[in-house]
């Protein structure tokens, strides 16, 4: 197993409502569960592959809900990682070189039926965790932005996180709003749906308990 680790800052949204019955063992809002998951390692290796400042986004589809199956999945790397680069990403966000169940790119990747070719892009990413803002925008391919939680009445910002003290993606993240369109292998659009954001701390064994957001 080669070791690795990132830090990274990620903003991730889907289909369902605000909070995401996922992150507390429940099935989805809408029955099934259309994603996009984006992040940007502010320092991280892969053996002695560095792969600071590099950006990934995963475009994510399942018939129902995640544990029981049937996913697809669309990875697009930055095209700034040189090839050994792009392949310890890949093997990260494959779930390889990881102990079981440890992240959530080895769940996920359990639960996959059909993985399409990696595509390398230009991504354009801006994530602020702690303002619960971001962007995310891949030529052709995906675009997203996210803001804080309105309060209904008033138009206030309404602030929630979620903690998960065993979880296999992040400790704490901050919970947002966020409109997203994909095209390409797989297409979705949805507006005003679950996002959250946070710092993320992982290696080959979970998360690294220091990285708290």
């Amino acid at each position: 197993m080669t070791p690795w680790e990132i830090q990274a800052d990620e903003l991730v949204t889907c289909n369902c409502a605000y909070g995401c019955p996922c992150q507390f063992n429940a099935l989805p809002t809408h029955g099934n569960c259309e994603a996009l998951a984006s992040f940007e390692i502010k320092e991280g290796h892969f053996g002695d592959t560095r792969l600071d400042g590099l950006r990934s986004v995963t475009v994510l589809w399942w018939p129902g809900a995640i544990h029981e199956g049937g996913g697809k999945a669309c990875m697009i790397v930055d095209e700034r990682a040189d090839d050994a680069q792009r392949q310890a990403l890949l093997a990260i966000l494959s779930g390889e070189h990881t102990d079981p169940g440890a992240t959530v790119w080895n769940v996920f990747a359990s639960t996959m039926d059909e993985v399409f070719e990696p595509i390398f892009k230009t991504i354009e990413i801006e994530i602020d965790v702690e303002a619960r803002v971001g962007r995310v925008f891949v030529e052709g391919l995906a675009e997203c932005s996210g803001e804080p939680i309105r309060n209904p009445v008033t138009g206030e910002e309404h602030r929630a996180r979620i903690d998960l003290p065993h979880g296999f993606e992040y400790s704490l993240a901050e919970m947002g709003s966020a409109t997203f369109k994909t095209t390409g292998p797989i297409a979705m659009s949805f507006k005003d749906c679950y996002a959250q954001f946070a710092h993320i701390h992982l290696n080959n064994h979970g998360i690294v308990k220091s990285a708290a957001a």
